[in-house]
């Protein structure tokens, strides 16, 4: 089949990423699946400058003669996919500690972690996030919780890597202030002292956060666990965060090691101990959830706290199945991560809906998840979790023109009528035809628009040997040898 076509007054050239455009762009004969309100068989998206402006049937789509046109026939229009947990260095130490549990693949690579860089980081940001992009990603969450000393701006160089790619980034300045000298998991090595932790924390919402609507760019606080930061440091991060209006971002109840850790250092379970210490709230996201409890998940729903589920690093650490389902019943904000590359190789976010519907299923029956409630997942849930419900996550005039096109008409998969049963069912993710972020081109055709494609995905693997190299001059054994 042919792809998306564009014509009209518009450039059919490569979009390059910057300010929104001030041009008008219309998306005509695509089969809309807007997450908010009724599917649409054959309808148009109208944007001006970054906003969609109208969503309807063709039979009501206004006269747009000097419009960009894009013809979606044979293709599915989603919102653009939110990433709600990621760490993004990873990508450069894929495919070491595979057959690990979560503290063993931790105390494994702490130590080579602490040897990278801000070249790592940066090419490891750049592969990570173009990946994110071509599974139909416009906006990724990130957290990055290791800052080895003399190491370069760690922070900045995926802050950079993003901009230049032209999705919209959350990155979540992370810390650990607890080694094993302490009573924590991390070596004491990768940690650092609290009064640092809180000034660079500072700087970097400082620095960086934009709250603007059509922002690109937004800080959160995020000391990395219960077993690796003091709760001196988790009440301090709380505070700062309040003080600045930015959003908490954790770990939380990943596996049963770390609820036997809460006990045996704290005297309770993790969500009892994030409620003590003022970490419950509309402002806060916790990664994975796997292990709560009934009265755990009505906290959650109470209190407006949200979490990131992360279907395949939760299966690839034994980690478990969090009760997604159950959540979402009880009225709790799910949304969706890939997780960091290191425990979630390759990831797609698309791949992720239908892991998370699969994982649901297994437990609790075929009735537990549904396609659309998986896509709401990706990309409604998402949003709320990184509190840009009112700007993302759906297809409605007023949200940002962030937007997936899907080629769903393809041969092979001209069988399945419904859309959204092929975009989340399929075991390989549909073509990604275009990729707007802020009405931008950033993905066509399955290639990077913004970036050199093939240069983009060579900077992971030079990030890994890099990586390794470091590591090997530091006398820790890197991706040679670490395998299980």
């Amino acid at each position: 089949m042919t792809p998306p076509t564009q014509t009209g007054s518009g450039s059919s050239g490569p979009a390059q990423a910057g300010p929104a455009q001030t041009g008008s762009v219309q998306i005509d004969n695509v089969y809309i699946a807007p997450v908010a309100g009724p599917e649409i068989r054959s309808g148009y998206i109208r944007i001006e400058g970054d906003r969609i402006t109208g969503v309807g049937p063709m039979a009501e789509a206004p006269a747009t003669p000097a419009a960009t046109r894009i013809d979606g026939t044979g293709c599915l229009a989603t919102p653009g996919l939110v990433n709600t947990h990621h760490h993004l260095y990873q990508w450069a130490s894929q495919g070491l500690a595979q057959d690990a549990t979560l503290f063993e693949w931790l105390t494994t690579l702490y130590p080579v972690w602490a040897a990278m860089d801000a070249e790592v980081v940066r090419g490891a940001a750049s592969a990570g996030l173009g990946h994110l992009a071509l599974s139909g990603c416009t906006t990724s969450s990130d957290h990055h919780y290791v800052f080895p000393k003399g190491r370069g701006d760690l922070f900045a160089a995926e802050i950079e890597a993003a901009r230049e790619l032209g999705i919209r980034f959350h990155p979540a300045r992370g810390s650990m202030d607890r080694g094993e000298s302490q009573g924590g998991l991390p070596p004491d090595v990768v940690v650092e002292k609290l009064d640092e932790i809180l000034a660079a924390t500072a700087e970097a919402v400082d620095a960086y956060h934009d709250p603007s609507f059509s922002s690109k760019l937004r800080i959160a606080v995020a000391p990395c666990s219960p077993f690796s930061v003091s709760g001196e440091l988790m009440t301090e991060a709380a505070a700062l965060a309040r003080d600045r209006g930015v959003r908490l971002h954790t770990h939380l109840a990943e596996t049963l090691d770390e609820e036997e850790h809460c006990r045996e250092q704290f005297g309770m379970r993790p969500v009892e101990y994030m409620e003590k210490l003022g970490w419950l709230g509309p402002d806060v996201w916790f990664a994975h959830a796997v292990h709560l409890s009934d009265a755990d998940i009505g906290k959650f729903a109470a209190t407006g706290t949200g979490s990131a589920h992360c279907p395949s690093s939760n299966g690839r650490l034994g980690a478990g199945i969090a009760r997604v389902s159950e959540m979402l019943r009880l009225g709790a904000n799910v949304g969706l991560g890939v997780d960091g590359s290191a425990s979630s190789e390759l990831t797609t976010l698309s791949g992720e809906m239908r892991q998370a519907l699969l994982f649901q299923r297994a437990v609790h029956g075929p009735g537990a998840l549904t396609a659309r409630q998986a896509l709401e997942l990706a990309t409604l849930g998402g949003a709320r979790n990184l509190g840009r419900q009112d700007e993302l996550g759906t297809l409605e005039a007023g949200k940002l023109a962030d937007i997936a096109l899907w080629r769903v008409d393809e041969p092979f998969a001209a069988a399945v009528t419904d859309p959204v049963c092929r975009l989340v069912f399929a075991t390989r993710q549909p073509p990604l035809a275009r990729l707007l972020v802020g009405g931008e081109t950033v993905v066509e055709d399955d290639e990077l628009r913004t970036v050199a494609h093939d240069a983009t995905g060579r900077a992971g693997a030079a990030a890994h040997r890099r990586l390794t190299r470091l590591a090997e001059e530091r006398g820790i054994t890197a991706a040679k040898e670490i395998h299980s």
